[in-house]
């Protein structure tokens, strides 16, 4: 039987016509992998456009980051990310070898280590990886560093979906909390000083029981009903409570509920398999939205600085937002999804004062650090050498991948001198007058202290 076009397949999947790129480059123009692919993404378009079927055999469907620079780049607004995983997913159909087989193992255990647990068992995933690299000192000093922080859960929990979800109190106007498995494990740090924010500005968080992983990359690319019901389990928990909104501080798990969310409310097909899988009828009450959001959004930036009672007066810092707070815009509404000023609004209301840069949206190599650490640095690198190159005191961030690849890697990236990588929580305690205990800056494997006693932040 002869398999059908992959641009049928394309237009099946996600509905996107390959035809309508029309080859003006942007995507590979923005696409900071570019350099590294054996096809750039208008080739990619291209290939499929010819039906060339050897594109499933490419380095560059496997090695994507899926930063959404192409899709947001586009003119025709084709969703080549999307196209990226159709492709990944299509290639495991048809039981062609990757061309990275390391991505393709980080994935398979990922989605094993949360079919298992529930959630990521960090540990378990890195120790099982590395072994099957036959590298089992791979990312030594990095874990090193984390676990003599206590960074590290030594044993993994189980967690199921919640049966039953008890409805919040009447009157009361909680947003659901959704921390996501790396603050459940070696961003511990970033979920506490988010739920002591939180507390400072009255806004009420509450965890949904029995919140499962969301599923991440692994998922999305190798799995597309998978990638939409993971999310889904936790949403449909939340319609359950009767709570109108859930916010994540992890940007992939906001972008995972924001896609799964959109996917059940606009294909039945995506509604259906969720509803199967979860067994509740989404009826599409809930809103996601991003930590930064929500605290901004609720509080308001005159509240956030009537809070300041320390403000960060002499401290520049460049913020951080990655690919994901605002990518793609026409899911997360965005309307400066190149160049985000929210968490600058947010800084300034502290007294810090944010610098002008151009990386403020690159992406940092999301879980690439694992599987392709070179490239990785890489990526991270030029992101820090830019924040310095531009003055910045400390590079803020709001998503604990993009934390723990700028801070955590710093030592690799050939850097003069180091620079502070700071949760926007921790900063936000310090200018609330907490300590720096309270704020958990020991956790930080680059210590901010030294820069934040010389700027004054800290007495």
């Amino acid at each position: 039987m002869v398999a059908a076009p992959l641009s049928k397949t394309v237009l099946d999947t996600i509905g996107e016509n390959v035809f309508r790129c029309y080859q003006c480059v942007k995507c590979s123009s923005g696409c900071p992998l570019a350099e590294r692919f054996d096809l750039t993404p208008n080739q990619v378009m291209r290939s499929l456009q010819f039906g060339l079927s050897d594109v499933l055999e490419s380095r560059a469907i496997w090695l994507c980051a899926s930063c959404h620079t192409c899709a947001t780049r586009c003119p025709q607004e084709i969703d080549v990310t999307g196209v990226m995983d159709t492709l990944r997913q299509e290639a495991r159909r048809r039981g062609i070898a990757p061309a990275i087989p390391e991505i393709a193992h980080f994935n398979e255990i990922f989605l094993a280590n949360i079919k298992f647990f529930g959630r990521v068992y960090e540990l378990g995933l890195m120790g099982l990886f590395n072994l099957r690299l036959r590298q089992p000192f791979k990312h030594l000093r990095m874990g090193w560093e984390m676990l003599k922080r206590g960074r590290f859960s030594f044993l993994p929990k189980f967690v199921r979906p919640a049966k039953n979800a008890k409805p919040v109190a009447a009157g009361k106007e909680p947003i659901a909390y959704f921390p996501g498995c790396a603050l459940d494990g070696s961003s511990a740090e970033y979920d506490r000083t988010a739920r002591a924010v939180a507390r400072h500005l009255e806004i009420d968080l509450v965890e949904p029981p029995g919140w499962t992983c969301c599923g991440s990359s692994p998922a999305h690319a190798s799995d597309a009903t998978l990638a939409t019901v993971l999310p889904m389990r936790t949403i449909a928990t939340v319609e359950k409570m009767g709570i109108e909104t859930i916010t994540s501080p992890c940007s992939s798990c906001f972008a995972r509920l924001k896609t799964a969310e959109h996917e059940v409310t606009s294909d039945h097909e995506a509604a259906a398999a969720a509803e199967s899988a979860t067994g509740y009828a989404y009826q599409g009450g809930v809103s996601v939205e991003h930590l930064l959001d929500t605290l901004i959004d609720k509080a308001g930036l005159d509240g956030i600085r009537s809070k300041a009672a320390k403000p960060l007066t002499g401290l520049k810092v460049a913020c951080y937002y990655g690919c994901l707070i605002t990518r793609p815009a026409r899911l997360t509404g965005a309307a400066h999804y190149e160049y985000p000023v929210r968490m600058d609004e947010l800084m300034r209301a502290l007294g810090a004062e944010p610098v002008d840069w151009s990386f403020k949206t690159d992406c940092c190599g999301n879980s690439l650090s694992l599987t392709q650490t070179e490239v990785a640095v890489e990526m991270s690198g030029k992101v820090v050498q830019n924040a310095q190159d531009c003055g910045a005191d400390a590079i803020v961030t709001m998503c604990p991948m993009c934390h723990l690849n700028l801070d955590a890697r710093q030592p690799e990236m050939g850097l003069p001198s180091p620079i502070p990588i700071l949760h926007a929580t921790q900063l936000m305690l310090l200018a609330f007058g907490e300590s720096s205990g309270a704020a958990e800056l020991g956790k930080n494997l680059t210590d901010p202290r030294p820069v934040l006693k010389q700027k004054g932040v800290l007495g």
